[in-house]
């Protein structure tokens, strides 16, 4: 017989969504009183951004600013013109480099004169970003893709568009306020903890709020699909899979049930925890798929891309993260003793141990 504790428990960790309706692009929820929620359109199937705006003094904390584009600038002006008319903003948060997210900051920064708050990697890495576009990086980006089984002609596709979202960041401000995890800022009369994970980005900023129940989980946790994790040519060995769900085994041991999460995508849900698992078991499963591909023949991260991601024809910006995350998934699989790696005419192959 359940008692009501494992009742209770059971109810904590069900997955619900008290939001099932996001807002609209001339829009802003209050989620709970002193915390905004808009939504601003994208440019790929990924067609969101989550921004949130948290009281603060005498104004709002902006988390996240969106797409370095002109579309993007016109939404930011007709909701300030609109339901955010008169609103100060206080301060920039910006939870990680993708631009999605640090797109714009150099023109919130500039409009409202406030400072820009993140971690110290980010940071440095939404400048990589801006600069990464030199002769010797595309090249080591071409060598990348070709080492895992990627022809000429699909290379060149992903060094075009399949990575032009990264120029889409508008000029970073050149002084930044660093967080860390473990810090603790004050937002308003709120209280929030920094933690920070790796894995969809390297230092990814997450709040988490005792007091209100209330964990902002950028991209680290989304409500209904999952983060890309990958591994790109900057870092070719690295596990960023392994790290991923480091982090989010981290999350399950050290935060409550009944938190509402605020993710960068979707909507914001309850049933944190069941939704980490369920998170740890995809990557599982796209694991499963790749052992059961590589036992008989040796197989490129390129011949292996069909094998996970068959549910749909990819573009060259999907085809891209599609590979980004193929080679994390074996990279992981090898530091795991999975699969061994070996290289026939200056490509890898992968077997199952």
């Amino acid at each position: 017989m359940s008692s009501k504790t494992d009742i209770a428990q059971s109810s904590a960790e069900a997955l619900r969504y008290p939001w099932e309706q996001h807002p609209g692009p001339e829009e802003v929820v209050e989620i709970r009183p002193g915390v905004l929620w808009a939504r601003l359109k994208l440019p790929f199937r990924l067609n969101h951004v989550n921004i949130y705006l948290l009281a603060d003094g005498d104004g709002y904390a902006m988390i996240d600013a969106g797409f370095g584009n002109e579309e993007t600038i016109e939404a930011w002006t007709r909701l300030f013109d609109g339901p955010l008319k008169g609103i100060n903003i206080t301060r920039l948060i910006v939870t990680h480099s993708h631009p999605d997210h640090v797109g714009l900051a150099g023109w919130v920064v500039e409009r409202f004169d406030c400072p820009l708050v993140m971690s110290q990697v980010e940071y440095l890495q939404s400048v990589y970003h801006q600069n990464r576009g030199t002769d010797e990086r595309r090249e080591a980006q071409r060598l990348f893709f070709r080492r895992h089984g990627m022809d000429e002609s699909l290379t060149e596709k992903l060094l075009g568009r399949g990575q032009d979202y990264l120029k889409r960041v508008s000029v970073l401000p050149p002084s930044y306020r660093r967080i860390s995890h473990g810090d603790e800022v004050v937002i308003g009369t709120r209280r929030f903890k920094v933690i920070t994970g790796g894995g969809h980005a390297l230092d990814q900023v997450m709040l988490y709020c005792a007091d209100d129940k209330l964990f902002l989980s950028a991209d680290q946790v989304l409500s209904k699909i999952s983060p890309n994790v990958s591994v790109w040519a900057v870092e070719p060995d690295q596990n960023s899979l392994g790290e991923y769900l480091a982090s989010l085994a981290s999350l399950t041991t050290t935060l409550p049930y009944d938190l509402l999460v605020l993710p960068g995508h979707g909507v914001p849900f309850y049933g944190l925890k069941t939704r980490i698992k369920q998170l740890a078991d995809h990557h599982e499963e796209r694991c499963r798929l790749i052992a059961e591909a590589c036992r008989e023949v040796p197989q490129t991260s390129r011949a292996l891309v069909p094998v996970v991601f068959n549910k749909h024809v990819l573009d060259e910006h999907q085809m891209g993260f599609a590979a980004g995350e193929l080679v994390a998934h074996v990279n992981y699989m090898i530091v795991e003793g999975r699969l061994t790696a070996e290289t026939r005419d200056g490509v890898l192959q992968f077997r199952t141990t």
